[in-house]
């Protein structure tokens, strides 16, 4: 069974009588289909529809817990409390800091299950604050993460650079197209039901160890995105998927820097990189 702790993540407690309505007036995720025991992706979105803040709720019995990245802790809590007005929400930072992550077997502490890997068919535990036998070895979560396709801002991408499209979040929980309004819903119904998303996680690979994560993707001079999250000869990418498609279907080499990789879309999408582009 193993268990990774993860020091750069914080938590947010949001409690009080009005606490699932606030959130669900600003939060892309329904937390009514959250059920106890889950930790279910979501984020605060600008009103241009772009990633404010990416998060992970965990449902209490009297509120929520919101895992972000431990820097962007008190960002979020300024941000939510600009939001309150008078709603009837207790807003605190929680006590502890950091995340047990295990997988593999159901551990016997208190835990919320991933959603983000059910997606995937992989079960991942999350425990805040740290679990005794977790380890530091931060590279075996890593790689979980990018055999799934599981992007994080921070680490993939620059938070209000990024659509929920971009980072799956339209197919694993994460937005809600039938809740009603929330921050940048119109924006991301709007690529929903037109079929706009032109950018998404791409799991990159090669035979040598990838350049740094950054190094721009290219392919016959046009660029496609930037690597992110890299282990070893394995990496995470946000992708222009027409252009990708374009290189797979012409056979153009696709280069990180002066390395060729290869690209794929995650399986449990479902999505292909599309045959042709629909570029002038």
């Amino acid at each position: 069974m193993p268990a990774v702790f993860l020091e750069n993540r914080a938590f947010l407690k949001v409690a009080g009588a009005e606490a699932a309505h606030f959130l669900n007036n600003l939060l892309t995720a329904d937390l009514g289909l959250i059920e106890p025991g889950q930790a279910a992706p979501s984020a605060l979105l600008t009103p241009q529809g772009k990633i404010l803040f990416d998060m992970l709720v965990y449902p209490l019995a009297d509120g929520y817990l919101l895992e972000v990245a431990s820097d962007e802790q008190e960002a979020l809590l300024r941000r939510l409390t600009l939001y309150k007005l008078r709603a009837a929400v207790t807003l605190t930072a929680a006590e502890f800091t950091g995340v047990t992550v295990i997988w593999d077997e159901a551990p016997t502490e208190s835990a919320f299950q991933d959603r983000r890997f059910t997606a995937a068919s992989d079960t991942v535990w999350r425990v805040p604050g740290r679990v005794n036998s977790a380890g530091a070895d931060v590279r075996l979560y890593t790689a979980l993460r990018i055999k799934a396709g599981v992007a994080e801002a921070g680490l993939d991408y620059p938070l209000q650079d990024a659509y929920p499209h971009d980072v799956l979040l339209d197919l694993n929980g994460g937005v809600s197209f039938k809740k009603g309004c929330y921050v940048g819903q119109e924006v991301v119904s709007r690529m929903h039901h037109r079929k706009m998303a032109r950018r998404r996680i791409a799991i990159v690979s090669a035979d040598t160890a990838l350049p740094a994560t950054g190094t721009e993707l290219r392919a016959d001079g046009k660029p496609l995105g930037t690597l992110g999250t890299i282990l070893d000869n394995m990496g995470l990418a946000i992708v222009r998927i027409d252009r990708t498609g374009d290189a797979i279907t012409n056979g153009t080499p696709i280069l990180a820097g002066d390395q060729a990789v290869r690209l794929h879309l995650p399986a449990w999408t479902g999505l292909d990189f599309p045959a042709a582009s629909d570029e002038d």
